[in-house]
């Protein structure tokens, strides 16, 4: 097949581009370099360069609780303007298929636990990145008014948090486990997380991901949002435990509690991913995140930054 990737240059997008080019798909990535996604006249001339038989639409403007609250303009109309006009470019070239990756941060801040699908109205997000996450909700909408209206077969996923080599690892806009990898291989006395270490979260290593992004296009066609996850879940204190652990740091971790917490509780019930096109996490945290400080060590600490 021909496969149009957005956001294929990036952490996620590069681990897919590989497995499909691996598989013996003609891959044609799209990076923010040469394609600007909030753009229609861009992104209608990349679909016009792609002719694509299916489009994954990963590109995204994402990051931890700092930056979503430092651009939460920027994260609300980047995220929607994408979807938007990678709908409306799928619908004019008659795309025959259209996998959007959604987000965990469009859950109700006090969802149950683990979250069901079926609750993602049932509320509005947490405040820090509620901007990003109704931004995705919003391409969702669109994406079922699409196949209701034109039939473009649009599937979405919502994976939980995703870790893994190639993260990104700046501390002005990662995410929690690259940040605590990195702090901890950096830092020697002390490192300062964010909060009081008592909410959870549910992590999914990123080459599990792409084994559900991949089974998905192949297996489902529905109209019904899918959560992708490990169905385990940590607290931020517990994990930056293990991750001292797997990196060797001896100092002290202090908790600036006048710093936000995020969400309370974040995990998802993947029992849906399961039943409709047989995906499973494989990979254990511990192991995730081992391969994850291997790769920091060898390839990002080794350079600077």
């Amino acid at each position: 097949m021909r496969i149009l990737v957005t956001g294929g240059g990036g952490f996620l997008g590069s681990h897919l581009v590989e497995r499909l080019e691996r598989d013996g798909h003609e891959v044609v990535v799209a990076r923010r370099a040469e394609s600007d996604l909030t753009s229609l006249d861009d992104t209608a001339r990349l679909f016009d360069r792609a002719r694509a038989d299916l489009v994954f639409h990963l590109a995204a403007e994402v990051g931890g609780i700092g930056a979503n609250r430092a651009y939460p303009g920027r994260y609300w109309y980047a995220n929607l303007a994408m979807g938007t006009n990678v709908l409306e470019q799928a619908r004019i070239h008659a795309t025959p298929k259209l996998v959007v990756v959604g987000t965990v941060c469009a859950y109700p801040k006090y969802a149950a636990v683990p979250f069901s699908e079926d609750d993602l109205w049932n509320g509005y997000p947490e405040e820090t990145n509620a901007p990003y996450g109704v931004a995705k909700k919003a391409v969702l909408v669109g994406a079922q008014a699409y196949r209701e209206q034109y039939g473009l077969n649009t599937i979405f996923l919502l994976p939980t948090n995703l870790y893994g080599p190639r993260d990104n690892f700046d501390l002005e806009t990662s995410h929690v486990i690259p940040a605590l990898v990195r702090k901890m291989v950096e830092s020697e006395d002390e490192v300062v997380l964010w909060g009081d270490g008592s909410p959870t979260r549910e992590f999914l290593y990123v080459e599990d991901c792409v084994e559900g992004l991949v089974l998905a296009a192949e297996r489902y066609d529905g109209p019904e949002p899918v959560n992708l996850g490990s169905a385990k879940e940590i607290s931020i204190r517990e994990l930056a435990e293990l991750v001292a652990e797997l990196t060797g740091y001896r100092g002290t971790i202090a908790w600036d509690e006048d710093r936000p917490n995020g969400q309370p509780r974040r995990s998802v019930d993947a029992t849906r991913a399961r039943e409709l096109f047989g995906f499973e996490a494989r990979t254990p945290l511990r192991v995730g995140i081992e391969r994850t400080v291997a790769w920091y060590r060898s390839t990002v600490s080794s350079v600077g930054h």
